[in-house]
């Protein structure tokens, strides 16, 4: 059975919205993952597991315009080649499956889906920080 992780969206100022995420909804810091480009920062508290993943990308400086900022909802699955598998079956048009490292050790296996309403979808293997 599928569950429900995170939601991403992007933000440009990271102090500002982990402040109000903090403060509203009291969200603190699970995880922070700063690469070149961009910086990932996981936040939950104690009522759940799911997360709001803040993407900060690095040089940008105008605000996000809703509809222009990219987002997506991800759930976790235990046997990732199969839902592909299942979803291409079911005709959902599934990406590739994308393997992502960080320092050379694998952080996440994953691929997209696209909903009807062109809503993308990320599905991980549970694994890691994925579970």
């Amino acid at each position: 059975m599928a569950k429900f992780i995170h939601a991403m969206i992007r933000v440009i100022d990271e102090d500002r919205s982990v402040n109000f995420y903090r403060n509203a909804f009291g969200l603190e810091v699970a995880d922070r993952f700063d690469f070149d480009d961009f910086t990932l920062i996981y936040l939950r508290n104690g009522e759940a597991d799911f997360e709001v993943e803040l993407t900060v990308n690095k040089g940008r400086t105008e605000p996000y315009v809703p509809g222009d900022g990219y987002g997506h909802m991800a759930f976790c699955v235990d046997d990732l080649d199969a839902e592909h598998a299942r979803f291409d079956a079911a005709g959902y048009s599934p990406r590739k499956i994308v393997e992502f490292k960080r320092d050379g050790v694998l952080m996440a296996r994953f691929f997209f889906v696209q909903d009807p309403d062109g809503y993308q979808i990320e599905l991980l293997q549970r694994h890691g920080r994925y579970r």
